[in-house]
C-alpha cells in the first residue's frame, strides 16, 4: 500500500485474515527501535505486544539517491524476507492499476456500465466480473509458469479474447478439452521477450484534461512513444545502532 494508510486496526485486520503487508510510512511512524536485526532494518512496536499495538519491521532505503523511503512490514525474519527484495517489490504496487483496466477497460467493455438496476444484483454482477478476472489470471500464471517467464509478458488482452472464443463454442467440456485448451492457448499468447527480464522503459505523464473524456494531451502538446531507460538503482540505509 501507499503511505498514508498505516494504522493498527487497518494492519489487524489483514494479518488477521492471512494477508502479509508492505506499507510505506512517513519517518515519524515507528520510529522507535526494540530490536536492530542483522541487515540493517529493525522492529518497532513493544517488546511486549499489549492488547491493540502490533511488531513491525521498518526498512528504509534510497532510488538512484532520491528520497528515503520508509516501508513497514510483518514479514520481520530478514533471512527468509531480504530488505532489497521487499525494497523492489514495493514499486509493483502500481500493478494493481493495471487489474482495474483490465476489468473496466477490456473484460466489462468501454463505455459499458453494469446492468442490473437493482443494489443486489449489481453488487452480484461486480462479483462475477472479479472471479472471471480472478480465472483468467490464473490461466495467465500457468501459462507464465510453464513457459519459464514473468506473467506481465502475456498479454491479457489476448487471453480474454481466446476464452470468450471457446466459451462461445462450447468446446470446454471435458478435461481433454480443457488441456487442448490450455494448449492451444499458450500459442496464440506466447511471446518471445528473449532473455533476461524486461527491459525498463518511461513514458511521458500527462494529466486528463478536465473539458474532454477523450483527449490525454494538452493543446499542442506531442505525446512521445515510451523509450528505453536505465535500471533503477536501490541504496538500502542501515539503522544505526543507538
Amino acid at each position: 500500500m501507499d503511505r498514508g494508510f498505516p494504522g493498527v486496526a487497518l494492519w489487524r485486520a489483514y494479518t488477521g485474515a492471512g494477508s502479509h503487508l508492505l506499507i510505506g510510512a512517513r519517518s515519524c511512524v515507528a520510529a522507535r527501535p526494540i530490536e536492530y536485526l542483522p541487515d540493517g532494518t529493525y522492529l518497532a512496536g513493544q517488546k511486549r505486544a499489549a492488547p491493540g499495538h502490533v511488531v513491525l519491521r521498518v526498512i528504509e532505503y534510497q532510488v538512484d539517491g532520491g528520497d528515503v523511503i520508509r516501508l513497514l512490514t510483518d514479514l520481520l525474519d530478514p533471512g527468509a524476507y531480504p530488505a532489497a527484495e521487499l525494497a523492489a517489490l514495493y514499486r509493483e504496487r502500481w500493478e494493481a492499476e493495471s487489474s482495474y483496466r483490465q476489468i473496466k477497460t477490456f473484460q466489462r467493455g468501454p463505455q459499458q456500465i453494469l446492468r442490473s438496476a437493482d443494489p443486489g444484483l449489481a453488487c452480484q454482477e461486480a462479483w462475477a466480473h472479479l472471479v472471471i478476472h480472478h480465472c483468467l489470471t490464473r490461466i495467465i500464471m500457468e501459462l507464465a509458469a510453464g513457459a519459464g517467464i514473468d506473467p506481465d509478458r502475456i498479454s491479457f488482452l489476448k487471453v480474454l479474447k481466446h476464452v470468450r472464443r471457446t466459451v462461445i463454442a462450447r468446446t470446454v467440456t471435458t478435461a481433454t478439452k480443457m488441456m487442448d485448451f490450455m494448449d492451444t492457448l499458450a500459442s496464440k499468447v506466447g511471446r518471445k521477450p528473449g532473455s533476461g527480464p524486461r527491459r525498463p522503459r518511461v513514458a511521458d505523464r500527462l494529466l486528463k484534461r478536465p473539458d474532454s473524456k477523450y483527449s490525454y494531451r494538452a493543446k499542442g502538446q506531442l505525446l512521445r512513444p515510451t523509450r528505453s531507460a536505465p535500471g533503477r538503482t536501490i541504496t538500502l540505509h542501515p539503522a544505526v545502532l543507538q
